[in-house]
Parts: C-alpha cells; structure tokens; sequence
C-alpha cells in the first residue's frame, strides 16, 4: 500500500487489489470512530481509498504507515440487504452464454450469492458488488444503451449493480427492482453502502 498527498487536505491510497481496498477502507473508518483518525470522507473506490477533510496529512500519512488493517471478514453479523429482484432481464441469454450456463443456472447462482458492496460512483446510489468469482466477469456491451431503466439489475466486469435512476449504461441487464437505492431526504441517503452485504432474492414477475 502507497499513500500519496492530494490536494492540501487530502491523502491517496494505492491498494493492491479490492480485499487490501476493503481492509483499509474498514480500518480507517473504525480508527476514525474512535478518535484516532482526523478525516471528513473515506471513499472507497476499485483499487484506492481517499480520506479528504484531513486537517494535517503529513500527520496522519505517518500514522497510517503504521498501522495494519485487520483480515476482511468473510462473514459478518449484519444482516444482507435484500433486493426483491425480478429476473427477467433481456441479457440473461447473453449472460448463461458467458457462464455456460443455463438461464435458470444463472438465477440461481445470483439468488445464492451474497453480494457486498465495493463501492459507489458512477451516480448517486449506485453500488458496485462483489462476491461473484473472477471467472463468472462479462463484458459490457459493445453500444451502451442510451437509456436503462431506474431499479435495473445487471453485471459487468466482476461486478454486479442496480441503476438507482434511469441513465444510459453498457451492463448487461440480468433484472429489475423496485427498491428505492437513493433518497436525498434519507440518512444516508445510499441504501447502499461501502461494506453492505446484499442479496438479490427472487420476487415473482409482474404479469
């Protein structure tokens, strides 16, 4: 791990890979909860973690240095957030040929596989999961869409995302949700949060 200065109140670090990002990412906000840690925002992202609002970098890049963060779990106490998903998205076909696997395979797998939440960007709301294997990443598509739907479930790459509002986007559409994913008016206003488990439970299709 690297940290590097950004800006004047503000530190860069250069993870390994996304378990280093999620240690890190763990270990700073409990190290900010209890007093140890001077930062405004932790932002978690695919392979770095920003902390801005530090009021002395120099200071506190000394005292991460010489910190180690504690193993990721591999399980947690917290319930999973679960997303009432309709599977019926137009790429499941596209997504079983990816896999090798039958549509229903792939539902299947999606329903079993507890998801967590990486990172957000992109939009406001929007969570990119992890949890499903290096093998199973798909390509997004060659045109992005000028248009999907608010609550579309879908994968790209090694990760897996609801579009909290209607906006163009390359995934492939694997489902559909009605949960509200952002809400200015809530606290948070995410639903979805670095570290949340997820799970995308089945409801039945809309006739």
């Amino acid at each position: 791990m690297r940290i590097r200065p950004v800006g004047t109140q503000a530190l860069l670090l250069d993870c390994d890979d996304a378990d280093q990002v999620q240690a890190w990412r763990a270990e700073l906000w409990r190290r900010r909860e209890s007093g140890e840690l001077n930062a405004v925002e932790i932002v978690p992202a695919a392979a770095t973690v920003l902390l801005d609002g530090v009021p002395d970098p120099a200071a506190a890049a000394t005292l991460i240095a010489g910190w180690t963060p504690r193993p990721v779990a591999t399980t947690t106490a917290v319930d999973p957030v679960e997303v009432p998903t309709a599977y019926d998205g137009e790429d499941l076909p596209a997504v079983a040929g990816h896999w090798g696997m039958t549509v229903p395979e792939v539902v299947d797998r999606l329903r079993r596989t507890e998801l967590r939440v990486a990172f957000c960007g992109f939009a406001p709301g929007f969570a990119y999961l992890t949890g499903l294997p290096a093998e199973l990443a798909v390509p997004r598509l060659a045109t992005p869409r000028p248009r999907v739907p608010a609550g579309s479930v879908a994968l790209a790459g090694p990760y897996a995302g609801i579009y909290p509002t209607a906006s163009p986007g390359g995934w492939l559409l694997v489902g559909r949700t009605d949960l509200v994913l952002f809400d200015v008016h809530a606290d948070p206003p995410a639903r979805l949060t670095p570290g949340t488990p997820v799970r995308l439970v089945s409801r039945e299709r809309e006739e």
